[in-house]
């Protein structure tokens, strides 16, 4: 849905108009001049969001927290991140048609997430995500999306370790 005002147009979830000058709000709050590319394109589309997962799961790989939570391949997972992403920042919706709706709490509801987990997957993709070399305004956007969730998708909180 696009607004209008001064000729302006915003099409972005949360957009808005401040005079002269589109801005628009990602769900995580963070506001940046409207511009008419997407962070798919801005970061450089499939292949950076590639690169980035592929850091991510060689993290996932050999840590002790995280590693229990994934099945042996870690392809399937990999894959399913990847498409997630390249959707939620503009990219194709293949993750929609392959997978259906992402339902982020549902999917991750079968494992058990606390604190401890939330950090240990947050440190590991705050560090690949760091190593992209990103604009600076793309790389704190991106974080705080990814703080964001990954505090939602917590499922432990004041339970007793098992």
């Amino acid at each position: 849905m696009a607004n209008r005002s001064a000729g302006v147009a915003a099409e972005s979830v949360g957009a808005r108009t401040v005079g002269l000058v589109a801005r628009t709000r990602r769900p995580c709050g963070v506001y940046r001049p409207f511009m008419a590319s997407t962070m798919y394109e801005r970061v450089g589309g499939e292949a950076f969001f590639k690169s980035l997962v592929d850091r991510f799961y060689a993290g996932v790989a050999s840590d002790p927290v995280l590693r229990p939570l994934y099945p042996q391949d870690l392809d399937g997972p990999n894959e399913h991140l990847r498409l997630f992403l390249i959707q939620y920042w503009g990219g194709p919706r293949t993750y929609d048609e392959s997978r259906g709706h992402p339902r982020l709490r549902m999917r991750h509801a079968p494992f058990a997430i606390g604190l401890a987990e939330r950090d240990a997957w947050l440190h590991l993709m705050l560090s690949s995500l760091a190593e992209a070399g990103l604009d600076a305004q793309d790389e704190a956007e991106m974080a705080e999306y990814f703080r964001a969730t990954a505090t939602q998708l917590i499922n432990q909180m004041g339970r007793p370790p098992r």
